[in-house]
């Protein structure tokens, strides 16, 4: 059962010109004509860097209400001027009667930021509690790919809407199998994800729909028809061909 069934824009943003942004971005303006349905488990976002799919996933996660930089709903751990300006029009159509109990808004790349506001509750007896629902232990004393599976182990606790941008960023192929099951988990305990990434392996996941995002807008689009798919399967099917190619002192 989605806690989110649809993404779309607000009538107040029909209108942005091409060089306006973020309402300017292709595949966000073309939310304009067509809401984005989300799946009820998994939702991927797939793109060229420049495409729109953190600067989307960035509008939902603060329209729910997750702090811009990263966290749960509602943290305030940073300045509100830093929020999205992509959020406040986004209309989002949840299921009536349907309450997420946890949630969380992970950005690999602000990360770091995330886990510095956080080391603030160790000594706060207030807050301590939260600080140990992350393990126990400073993010920023675990390798980057340990920190991010602490967070999804123990952090994530189910019944909830998790939306991530990029986690593979710090996860081996071995740890993104590892996040796989974790996620499947999760899923299975009424959880609904909403992902930005460009890992094959993570978008392998059979109970997902996938949407790319380019200069023709946004597209449901099948896993062999994803670009990270099919860059990586030709690499490995032939990969001296290809670097003789891309390595070649011709132009």
């Amino acid at each position: 059962m989605p806690f989110i069934k649809t993404v779309s824009l607000s009538s107040d943003a029909s209108e942005a010109e091409p060089d306006d942004y973020p309402l300017g971005v292709p595949a966000i303006r073309s939310l304009s004509e067509a809401m984005l349905r989300l799946h009820p488990k998994c939702t991927f976002l797939v793109g060229e860097n420049g495409s729109g799919k953190s600067t989307l996933l960035e509008g939902i996660a603060d329209r729910w209400g997750f702090d811009r930089e990263g966290g749960g709903r509602n943290r305030n751990l940073y300045a509100k001027e830093l929020w999205s300006d992509l959020g406040p029009h986004l209309s989002l159509l949840r299921k009536t009667g349907c309450n997420p109990m946890d949630g969380f808004f992970l950005r690999a790349e602000s990360f770091f930021n995330f886990a510095s506001a956080l080391d603030q509750f160790e000594e706060d007896p207030y807050t301590a509690d939260n600080y140990f629902s992350y393990g126990g232990k400073s993010l920023h004393q675990q390798s980057h790919g340990e920190s991010f599976l602490t967070l999804f182990n123990m952090r994530f606790h189910g019944d909830g809407v998790y939306i991530l941008d990029e986690p593979e960023a710090a996860l081996s192929p071995q740890r993104q199998l590892a996040f796989l099951v974790r996620m499947n988990d999760l899923i299975r305990d009424n959880s609904q994800f909403i992902i930005a990434t460009h890992s094959p392996i993570l978008l392998g996941y059979p109970d997902a729909t996938i949407y790319e995002l380019d200069e023709n807008g946004l597209r449901e689009i099948e896993y062999e028809e994803s670009q990270p798919y099919q860059i990586t399967n030709r690499f490995m099917k032939d990969r001296h061909r290809m670097l003789d190619y891309l390595l070649s002192d011709e132009d």
